[in-house]
């Protein structure tokens, strides 16, 4: 088969279409014939040298995918050749074929075209992991979500929506934050322009937020803690800010406040094997009913995957990039 590898670590011209050996499915996997798959911020930090896949997991990149199932390995129930599903994956994902572990996969939502459902398993587990499964996001509360143009940020607004929260979001341009409003954002923050603090604070008459959902990490850790509402809870699930910053305790503590710090690619199978399943029993219903979508950005050929890089380092972009095979 071919895939994109990476012979050395760099920018975005280190990625090359290569033939590679045909991956073979083992006990508890099926092979997927890969119709797309989509960036992720991993993605360029795999790149880079930065983010070296778990051990087992193939060596190209690509956290997702959509396909169709070509072969079933021993121990497998429950699914058939010729399946049309959706995976979240350790790797892999940026290739003509992939081994998925029977727990890590999806079926294609009804109405979904097959190349789109690239776009879903990642933010689909990420988003409900921790917003709901972690902090508990509950109905009537406040979700903060830095990054609302992005492919998280896009699926946060849509699931806070959907189970009653209200929503605030920072992103940077007015245009970024028409696309999140148009999305059912309720606040609208331009980081460039405006203190999410003060914005918060005067959006919730002084409360602050319940839930921040944070790609940014260490930059903002202090000015997220003090935007938390009494009880609130901060889930940081990127570092694009930094990983090392001063926290105070005494003021988390005033706030009976609470912060996790998680990454999906590195867990166990058994771990991940829940989280999709409660995407399947409670992101998949809305995603069929029309209340929660994909937000694609472009399509493009994967072999072109350096330019699906390009786009996400360069930050004009909302929701997804997703890279297909014709």
């Amino acid at each position: 088969m071919y895939a994109i590898t990476i012979p050395e670590p760099g920018g975005p011209e280190a990625l090359v279409w290569a033939e590679v050996p045909d991956p073979v499915p083992g006990e508890g996997e099926v092979l997927v014939d890969v119709a797309a798959s989509a960036v992720n911020r991993a993605d360029l930090l795999q790149r880079q040298g930065f983010y070296d896949p778990p051990p087992g997991a193939p060596p190209y990149p690509g956290l997702e995918c959509s396909g169709r199932i070509s072969a079933l390995g021993p121990g497998v129930s429950g699914w058939d050749v010729g399946d049309e599903v959706c995976a979240l994956l350790a790797g892999g994902g940026y290739a003509e074929k992939v081994a998925v572990p029977a727990g890590q996969l999806l079926p294609v939502p009804d109405g979904v075209p097959l190349t789109r459902a690239a776009a879903l398993p990642e933010v689909a587990c990420t988003v409900w992991s921790n917003v709901f499964m972690i902090a508990h996001l509950r109905p009537g509360e406040t979700l903060l979500v830095h990054g609302g143009a992005s492919g998280i940020g896009t699926m946060a607004i849509q699931l806070a929506k959907a189970v009653g929260a209200k929503v605030a979001v920072t992103a940077g341009g007015r245009e970024k934050l028409e696309r999140c409003r148009e999305l059912g954002a309720d606040v609208l923050i331009d980081y460039r322009e405006q203190d999410f603090v003060e914005e918060m604070r005067r959006a919730t008459d002084g409360a602050g937020a319940d839930v921040i959902l944070d790609i940014i990490g260490a930059r903002y850790l202090e000015r997220n803690v003090k935007a938390l509402a009494v009880n609130g809870r901060l889930a940081v699930i990127g570092l694009q800010g930094g990983v090392k910053g001063e926290l105070n305790l005494g003021a988390l503590l005033a706030k009976r406040g609470a912060i996790t710090a998680t990454s999906l690619r590195g867990r166990p199978l058994g771990e991940k094997a829940a989280i999709v399943a409660a995407v399947r029993e409670h992101v998949w219903p809305l995603i069929t009913a029309g209340r929660v979508r994909a937000v694609v950005d472009r399509e493009a050929p994967m072999r072109e995957a350096a330019e699906g890089h390009r786009v996400l380092e360069e930050g004009g972009h909302v929701g997804k990039v997703v890279l297909t095979l014709a």
